[in-house]
């Protein structure tokens, strides 16, 4: 009887197809947690509507901070779409660079929206507005921090060798859940920021 050499391979991670089981459960979560930021909205809106003016405090949330953590916000989802074409060419160490790029940029975003809070005249039991602005932007931040600990798992799991252009569809879904994350903050962004300025 000859000796033979087991060899182990690395346990693959996700499936192969990009749009795998993973996949469309996350898109279910995103239209579930999707409906309700738009639920959260439209409770804004419908103060907005009926009070006018009146309902805004005195002063408008500026746009010192906010304007720049959009931006840090969106660069990071640019990042992670890097990281994710990155992988489909099996450039491992791109996809980990992105990965890690888009990670730092969260947690700024999570620094900077805490020193925003901090600077807000309201609080959130001072008015409906502030009760409003402060629930729906927290329950956003609670979805940055999910995100990014998504791509802190994914980035672990890139510097393991467990995708390659072939095997990859954790990273597809964790992108879908990060670009989730970005776009919201544009629709708050618009909401708090900006629609106060227009009447």
């Amino acid at each position: 009887m000859t000796d033979t050499a087991i060899q182990t391979e690395t346990l693959p991670v996700g499936s192969i197809s990009r749009k795998a089981f993973g996949w469309w459960g996350m898109l279910t979560v995103i239209m579930t947690e999707g409906a309700l930021f738009g639920y959260l909205l439209f409770s804004y809106y419908y103060f907005a509507v009926q009070y006018g003016r009146e309902w805004l405090p005195e002063e408008l949330p500026k746009f010192r901070l906010s304007l720049p953590n959009t931006i840090i916000l969106i660069l990071s989802s640019v990042a992670v779409w890097w990281g994710e074409r990155g992988i489909r060419q099996s450039a491992v160490s791109r996809t980990a660079i992105a990965l890690a790029i888009a990670i730092l940029l969260g947690i700024a975003f999570m620094i900077i929206q805490g020193l925003e809070w901090r600077d807000k005249p309201f609080t959130l039991a001072s008015s409906s507005y502030g009760s409003l602005y402060f629930t729906i932007t927290g329950f956003h931040m609670v979805h940055v921090f999910l995100g990014a600990i998504i791509l802190a798992v994914l980035l672990i799991w890139t510097l393991l060798g467990h995708f390659d252009s072939e095997r990859h569809a954790a990273i597809s879904v964790g992108s879908l859940y990060w670009h989730f994350v970005d776009i919201v903050w544009l629709m708050l962004f618009f909401t708090f920021y900006i629609t106060p300025r227009l009447g």
